[in-house]
């Protein structure tokens, strides 16, 4: 079904499921919620797993083993599982891994929903968090308790755009025996294979870049077998699963990331500079701008700079809104990576129900503005970025 010896654009689009009889030459869906057994002793040993095949569409689906095959070779993983959102991912990597009484030390800029699990439903479990400043790395040792078991970051964060160091989290994650799980959601396994770095697991939200369409959403963890088989055991039981029609559209994506990726870092560089040049712009940051704090380690670990750009507008909250509303292009949505630029105001949105502290110390000021540069005519988003902005 796969070589591992082919260049990563032909791995998205090669990788596939055995033609049936009817050669076809686009893979098939197969919407099926169960897989019949030639017979008693066939249903024995499917249940016992001494066959690897298909039982059940919760558990394993033709098409949503194409899809995690892809990923992983993508990633350079040994295995993973699809879910159906990028959260099921999350919440469910964590919750097969993680006991009473654990400790996770992660970035303190992460998404708002990984927060929550963090803050609001981990500690009904006793599992507890400390959060490291992503500006400050070399702090990240000193919230290393014995009970800490997983260290976790997104890197670039969201939606501040901030880079961790993959490489250093990696060798603290070894020196300490620590599982490393990296958020590549915003990279993509195009740009970058947190696995390079010491890695253990990477969680990528189907719905955004890999996507890239805005159509459905979808999560993978792929990464080392040993852990991927508690999260596959705890997800066979508990029902997150990816559907098969998803991971049909979701496989067919990966046939054009690449290209996608190329011309949306190609399109968010051109708008970043725009930005970077415009006087109602306090600040901007983009990985690859030669301003941003942590710009030499995303050109050591990253290929691209992505296609999410966060500025600062002069003026604050109140400037921010009216930048929303003079929008005229753009998308104004809660979603990113999607073909369609999108801009979005976190502080009286999506971030709104933070207090100012909380806000500032995950880098949210009340003037930020994250842009997700999609795929139209590069000049079209300026312009409309131009206007709004005046």
């Amino acid at each position: 079904m796969s070589n591992q010896n082919l260049g990563l654009e032909t791995q998205a689009i090669r990788t596939q499921l055995e033609r049936s009889q009817y050669l076809e030459h686009s893979v098939p869906l197969y919407l099926t919620s169960s897989f019949i057994f030639e017979d008693a002793e066939d249903m024995r040993a499917s249940f016992a797993e001494e066959k690897e095949r298909n039982i059940y569409s919760r558990f394993s689906n033709p098409n949503t083993s194409e899809f995690i095959e892809k990923i992983c070779l993508m990633e350079g993983a040994e295995d993973g599982y699809a879910f159906a959102t990028g959260m099921a991912a999350v919440y469910s990597t964590f919750a097969a891994l993680l006991n009473s009484g654990d400790h996770i030390v992660s970035a303190s800029s992460v998404f708002g929903s990984t927060h929550t699990l963090f803050t609001k439903y981990f500690p009904k479990w006793n599992i507890t968090t400390s959060y490291f400043d992503v500006n400050k790395p070399e702090t990240i040792e000193n919230y290393i308790q014995p009970n800490t078991k997983i260290i976790y970051a997104e890197s670039p964060t969201n939606p501040a755009v901030d880079i961790l160091d993959l490489e250093l989290l990696g060798k603290i994650a070894k020196k300490h025996n620590l599982i490393l799980i990296i958020d590549n959601c915003f990279a993509t396994p195009y740009i970058q294979n947190p696995i390079q770095f010491g890695a253990d697991l990477v969680i990528h939200s189907a719905t955004k870049l890999i996507d890239g369409q805005g159509r459905v959403l979808g999560g993978v963890t792929v990464g080392r077998s040993d852990l991927i088989r508690e999260i596959y055991l705890f997800s066979r039981n508990t029902g997150p699963a990816l559907s098969p029609f998803n991971a049909w559209v979701l496989s067919k994506s990966l046939e054009t990331l690449p290209v996608r990726i190329e011309k949306h870092c190609e399109n968010a560089l051109k708008v970043a500079d725009f930005l970077e040049d415009h006087p109602n712009v306090a600040s901007v940051k983009y990985p690859f701008l030669k301003s941003h704090p942590q710009y030499e380690v995303a050109k050591k670990q990253m290929k691209l700079g992505g296609n999410i750009v966060a500025f600062e507008i002069k003026g604050g909250i109140e400037s921010g809104r009216k930048f929303l509303d003079k929008i005229k292009l753009c998308s104004l949505s809660a979603n990113l990576g999607d073909t369609r630029s999108i801009v979005t105001h976190p502080a009286s949105t999506t971030h709104s129900k933070l207090t100012e502290e909380e806000r500032l110390a995950v880098s949210i000021t009340d003037g930020l503005v994250r842009v997700s540069v999609g795929l139209e005519t590069v000049q079209d988003v300026i312009n409309d970025l131009k206007q709004a902005l005046e």
